[in-house]
């Protein structure tokens, strides 16, 4: 017998000896366990952008925007983005301030964190319309819809459908309002 076919007769001998199920279980294991971490590394992150917005919204720009808190924010990005890398750049810190002003009430964003990572949100607290805000984010969150789910040609396309069938999002309107920002 030729080296090669031992070789091969080795390796399929070895693979019986493992229980398919076995190995389908642990890759399992494996598989959610890193979905999870996933998750809870996206849920934090969306946590401390919203944190971070908070309080150079309240102690920074005091709920304004004077020119003195903005030179701050150019000060403050610079030392982050030095220290954390670009994503605490001074549009990434407006762009925290304006998810604290879209979404004000921690217990509103802290369950959709979980869900939605940061790219949703930065697609969903640029739509003007706190109704059509609150609808994007429960779809997200039910259809698990990816980022490109939301950002169509044109971004009012798929909510004027929605409008246009009242079965739809008129029977679900009392369910997307309850999540609906206290504004």
């Amino acid at each position: 017998m030729t080296g090669k076919r031992q070789v091969a007769r080795q390796g399929s001998a070895r693979r019986e000896m493992l229980p398919a199920q076995l190995l389908s279980d642990v890759r399992g294991l494996i598989e959610q366990a890193r979905e999870g971490t996933a998750r809870a590394v996206n849920s934090q992150l969306v946590m401390l952008y919203w944190s971070l917005g908070r309080r150079i919204r309240m102690e920074v720009l005091k709920e304004r925007r004077a020119e003195y808190g903005q030179k701050v924010v150019e000060l403050l990005a610079e030392k982050l983005t030095a220290d954390y890398g670009r994503g605490f750049s001074k549009p990434g810190l407006m762009h925290m301030v304006h998810f604290v002003e879209v979404f004000p009430d921690e217990q509103i964003v802290s369950p959709l964190a979980r869900q939605l990572g940061w790219s949703h949100f930065l697609e969903i607290i640029y739509l003007r319309d706190p109704l059509q805000r609150s609808f994007y984010a429960e779809m997200c969150r039910i259809e698990r819809w990816s980022v490109r789910a939301l950002d169509p040609p044109d971004p009012c396309r798929r909510w004027s459908a929605w409008e246009r069938a009242p079965e739809t999002i008129h029977a679900n309107r009392d369910r997307v309002r309850a999540t609906t920002v206290r504004e």
